[in-house]
Formats: structure tokens, C-alpha cells, sequence
């Protein structure tokens, strides 16, 4: 792990930001391959799979953010 980061704390860092906005990815995670990987490499958030309506749910969300 990199000095300063939580892999596992940014992972429920960014699944509550997406809950904020009414998105849910089921498969969000930590990449299994980090913990098969040597030390050293940067960890992996495995975002996953989603339906149509979520993927266009966090496009809408992304857009909004960056009209902002």
C-alpha cells in the first residue's frame, strides 16, 4: 500500500459520494488482483459492473459536476 492511502477507506469513500447521489455500484471494491500482486504496485478500485440506468445516472452526475 502507498504511503497515505487506505485502499479500503477510499473505497467507502467513494461508494458514500456515489450513495449521495443516488448511485449504487454492486461490485465496487478493491481489485482481487492487489492482493495476488507483489508490494510496491499501486492498488486497484474495481468499479465494476452496473445496469444502463446507473451508467447514465453517474454520466448525468459527472456532467453536472463538471458544468459547474
Amino acid at each position: 500500500m502507498a504511503v497515505g492511502y487506505d485502499i479500503d477507506a477510499d473505497v467507502r469513500a467513494l461508494r458514500g459520494a456515489l450513495a449521495a447521489h443516488g448511485i449504487t455500484l454492486p461490485s465496487l471494491g478493491v481489485d482481487p488482483l492487489n492482493l495476488a500482486g507483489g508490494g510496491g504496485q499501486p492498488q486497484l478500485v474495481a468499479l465494476g459492473n452496473c445496469n444502463a440506468a446507473t451508467a447514465r445516472r453517474l454520466t448525468d452526475v459527472l456532467r453536472a459536476a463538471a458544468d459547474a
